[in-house]
């Protein structure tokens, strides 16, 4: 009779949990049982961790095998107890030495020939075991993501063998290297690109400056998309902390992630038709969803009319909160979803209404149905609203050198991001409550303003709130201490649906 404990992590959310991997060998008939929750691919895991441990010229023991993934009622999905119950069923048969085990912890997937796979959800399994002090064994193809953790402890492993020789003192495992610097978000997307609209660059210069959503409304070929592509580029660099949060996210997801996007801001352009659960997560197995991949990042929403209104009602807690919680009956998932929403319309179905370059087929009923597909609520929640008109045939084909790029635009709006982080250590489109009174202040004549504005357009309170956040990012683009009478007049022109 042996025992073996070996050390690893599970995956819930963007969290990962420890699991200890009991393996207990036993007489009697051969039999091959797992126990703690697992799922039907950790149950499959038996035949893979068999065929691998015969294929890499081990004994695999007779009678009875138990391995218990430990706490027992936490769930337990995919491949990535493979290693380690191949590892804790070589120990407690006395095939390798269970050398430092202790100050050890495994993930990764197992081939039939002993290869080891790569896995989702590395990141959040290497910072959990940093955070304890202990040396993560991950997949050979997983440590150029795993080395992104700083301080971090971490070895590859890329067959079974290998291990079991470093276990020995046989054999080194691979050490991780520096991943290369990533590209320039604006390459290949500048600003500049886009020919005329100048009120449409301010609102966008206006809505990176604070973090706020926009939506845009506009005929066809107006450049609403091209506009929309390029908010990401004129964002400042994400920090390590903020890079190191999207990146366990999109680690989490079902594509995984991707090392050469390391610190570039994601931007999302779900098409209409998409699902609830795949706009804001969920499934059988709870993934993170659209707006949880553009944290930190853009969500853009083409057509946004075009989209299930029960789909885009699941955007209000989220746009408000920066998080999205998933309840199912066996588990809930809470992911982050912090992301700037940008969207994009016709005024009418045919997409011409009160555009010169074609005449508008729409009835005033058609029109209004049309805009009715988008809720009072999750409108309301959008800080700017504009119009964006067809460009003038000469302005297309004139290239205008004072255009301004988009690294000019960037470095403005990181000036304008640094004034806010000092002052309150956060962008003005996040201040509530108390904070929200405490930093944005108005004198009586833009009080008077306001306050006139909200009787003759029928405003709401979250309306009111918002367009003084957007007032206080215009007077921080302008330098201004205070907020001035031009900049709430500039934030309510920024509504124009709420002047329909």
């Amino acid at each position: 009779m042996s025992l073996a404990v070996v050390l690893s992590r599970a995956e819930v959310g963007i969290d990962a949990p420890p699991v200890a991997v009991e393996v207990h060998l036993s007489g009697g008939l051969p039999c091959f049982s797992i126990v703690g929750l697992p799922e039907a691919v950790v149950k499959e895991s038996k035949d893979r961790v068999r065929s691998a441990i015969i294929n890499s010229r081990f004994d695999f023991p007779r009678g009875r095998i138990t391995v218990s993934l430990a706490p027992a009622d936490l769930p337990k999905e995919g491949g990535r107890f493979d290693l380690p119950i191949a590892i804790g069923i070589l120990v407690a048969s006395k095939q390798i030495n269970a050398r430092n085990a202790a100050e050890l912890e495994w993930v990764g997937e197992l081939a039939l020939g002993g290869g080891v796979r790569p896995i989702k959800g590395t990141l959040s399994a290497v910072m959990a075991a940093a955070h304890q002090a202990r040396t993560m064994i991950v997949p050979h193809d997983n440590l150029a993501e795993a080395a992104l953790v700083p301080s971090a402890d971490i070895l590859g492993a890329a067959h079974l063998l290998e291990t079991t020789a470093y276990l020995d003192g046989q054999h080194s495992l691979a050490a991780p290297i520096a991943p290369p610097p990533p590209p320039d978000q604006a390459d290949g997307v500048d600003l500049a690109d886009v020919r005329g609209q100048p009120f449409a660059k301010r609102a966008l210069e206006i809505a990176a400056g604070g973090g706020h959503s926009l939506l845009m409304m506009g005929s066809p070929g107006t450049g609403k998309t091209m506009l929309a592509m390029r908010l990401a580029g004129i964002l400042p660099a994400m920090s390590q902390a903020e890079a190191l949060e999207n990146a366990t996210i999109q680690s989490a997801s079902h594509r995984g992630f991707d090392v050469a996007t390391f610190k570039q801001r994601p931007f999302r352009a779900p098409h209409h038709s998409a699902s609830g659960a795949a706009l804001v997560g969920g499934g059988s197995r709870p993934r993170p969803g659209e707006i949880s991949l553009a944290h930190r990042g853009v969500l853009f929403l083409d057509e946004l009319p075009e989209f299930d209104r029960r789909v885009l009602e699941q955007l209000r807690e989220p746009l408000e909160s920066g998080v999205i919680h998933i309840s199912r009956a066996a588990r809930q998932v809470e992911y982050p979803a912090r992301f700037q929403l940008i969207a994009a319309m016709n005024p009418c179905p045919c997409g011409y209404l009160g555009d010169t370059s074609g005449e508008c087929r729409c009835s005033t009923d058609q029109v209004h149905r049309y805009i009715a597909r988008i809720s009072g609520p999750l409108l309301d929640r959008i800080d700017m609203h504009i119009h964006v008109p067809s460009v003038p045939r000469k302005a297309l084909r004139r290239i205008d050198a004072n255009t301004e790029t988009t690294h000019i635009v960037r470095d403005r709006v990181s000036a304008v991001w640094q004034r806010q982080l000092d002052r309150q250590g956060a962008l003005n489109n996040t201040l509530t409550g108390r904070r929200l009174q405490r930093f944005i202040t108005l004198d009586d004549a833009c009080q008077s303003l306001i306050d006139r504005a909200m009787e003759k357009l029928n405003l709401s309170a979250r309306s009111y709130h918002r367009i003084i956040r957007v007032a206080r990012t215009i007077a921080d683009m302008d330098h201004s201490n205070t907020i001035e009478s031009s900049h709430v007049a500039e934030a309510i022109h920024l509504r124009c649906l709420d002047r329909r």
